[in-house]
């Protein structure tokens, strides 16, 4: 907590610096990016495992609160995306970071550029969406929705404390292996490394997934009755889950469309998931053990908590997200769904 306080304070009186407001920024958006991760991923799996709760959970997310946070988000992607980009290159040839106050500049201006006509685009499909007069959930219906997530994450964080007081009393509090000489050493080079190349690896592929779900569509068709679905091509009107309209209405019939749809045999919008699933979620939750770890240097016991949450939570969300992708969303899901969209819909 002191450690925290005191990145504050000081982030405050640098007055600004724009090598530190960078540092800041880059932290504060991974950490925005994780979050809505963890959300997306449980979220989606559910349209595999339950179809009536992701399909109520996403009526719960057409709230305007998360209306407001899906711009915030996008915010937080892009920035964190072409500030990764700059760490990067600037990282491979040291020579040039004589320049990183200017690729810093860069970085803010060129997040400006792009959110520009992407916050237009995004704004039109929200206007479209509330001209239609939709209904919202209330807010203690949207608390109760969240606080299943929240339960959660306390239950992992109860699971971490409890591990490391367990290797406290068994092994001592000695000096952490990921720092020093040795074994540990090299681990780090090796996620020194992996963040840096992952990082690169990934914004084609976040930016594809945002210009699918935000821009060429709006997240409003995800459950909008006879919508297209982006990436999946019109075919046979009579065609089930492969045909490219969502002829339910349901989010889960979009994803059974995604995921059901082949190219030469091959599943293309599972693979590309997966490979995102598998780059965002490692590189999120190992980002995230950096930060955390900062904050706990002074007390072992909590330092070796926030290294085994972040393992706990990125293995949990890559078993989640894999065996969903491995699974089969059928015509009796999108049946479910449908039922749980009208009963959620009916209630007053």
């Amino acid at each position: 907590m002191t450690a925290l306080v005191t990145t504050l304070t000081e982030t405050m009186r640098y007055r600004g610096a724009i090598g530190q407001w960078s540092w800041v920024l880059h932290r504060v958006t991974g950490l925005g990016v994780v979050l809505f991760l963890t959300l997306h991923v449980i979220g989606v799996a559910y349209s595999v495992f339950y179809p009536g709760l992701w399909e109520e959970e996403v009526l719960i997310y057409q709230h305007p609160i998360f209306t407001i946070g899906e711009f915030v988000l996008t915010a937080c992607v892009v920035y964190h995306a072409l500030n990764g980009l700059r760490i990067a290159i600037l990282d491979s040839r040291p020579h040039l970071w004589k320049f990183q106050k200017q690729a810093a500049t860069y970085v803010l201006l060129g997040t400006i550029v792009l959110l520009i006509p992407t916050f237009i685009i995004m704004f039109g499909h929200v206007l479209n969406h509330y001209n239609e007069s939709p209904t919202f959930v209330d807010i203690p219906t949207l608390i109760n929705a969240m606080l299943r997530f929240a339960i959660g994450i306390a239950a992992a964080a109860a699971l971490a404390v409890l591990a490391s007081g367990l290797y406290g009393l068994i092994g001592g509090n000695q000096q952490d292996v990921t720092v020093g000489k040795g074994t540990g050493s090299r681990m780090e080079r090796f996620w020194w490394s992996f963040m840096r190349i992952s990082g690169v690896l990934i914004i084609p592929l976040v930016f594809g997934h945002l210009a699918i779900a935000h821009l060429v569509q709006g997240v409003f068709d995800l459950n909008m009755a006879n919508a297209t679905i982006g990436g999946v091509p019109i075919a046979d009107a009579g065609a089930i889950l492969a045909n490219g309209i969502n002829n339910s209405g349901t989010a889960v019939e979009y994803v059974a469309e995604r995921w059901n749809f082949l190219i030469a045999g091959v599943a293309l919008w599972r693979i590309y998931d997966a490979a995102l699933l598998a780059l965002v979620t490692v590189h999120g939750f190992n980002g995230l053990r950096y930060v955390v770890t900062d904050y706990t240097m002074s007390s072992p016991l909590m330092r070796r908590a926030a290294t085994y949450l972040c393992f706990i939570g990125g293995v949990a969300l890559l078993v989640v997200g894999v065996l969903a992708l491995l699974g089969t969303i059928d015509t009796t899901a999108v049946q479910l769904a449908e039922e749980a969209k009208a009963h959620f819909l009916s209630v007053p």
